[in-house]
């Protein structure tokens, strides 16, 4: 077994040392730039529960995050209300887009008059 071992392993030891130094030198090099970067704190962020302006219009601040009521499925209308599975917030509503005649597809996708909604699609079949 030891000559097996020897004989599949013919390394110079000059060869093994000059990979190792070449493996040492960016890991070294790469530590001084981590450990700097590490060192950086960067001030405090602003979050919109202290500095409510932070959000843009339109977007209200739900569990520390801007969010627009309007479209999210997390906050549909309001700060923590969700949309059930198969549905998508559309104007602050949840809705099927899959059978809901003004919502057909998609947020104010409309069927036409007298038409119904089916897997998506206006007057499916």
């Amino acid at each position: 077994m030891a000559l097996t071992t020897s004989l599949a392993l013919p390394i110079s030891s000059a060869e093994s040392d000059e990979r190792s130094t070449a493996a040492a030198a960016p890991s070294s090099l790469s530590r001084g730039i981590y450990s700097s970067l590490r060192q950086h704190k960067p001030r405090g962020s602003m979050t919109c529960d202290k500095f409510p302006r932070v959000c843009r219009a339109g977007h209200h601040c739900c569990r520390k995050q801007c969010v627009n009521v309007m479209t999210d499925n997390q906050n549909c209308g309001q700060c923590g209300k969700k949309c059930c599975f198969g549905q998508v917030c559309c104007g602050g509503s949840c809705v099927n887009v899959m059978y809901d005649p003004k919502n057909c597809g998609g947020c104010n996708k409309r069927c036409k008059k007298g038409s119904f909604c089916q897997y998506g699609m206006c007057s499916y079949a």
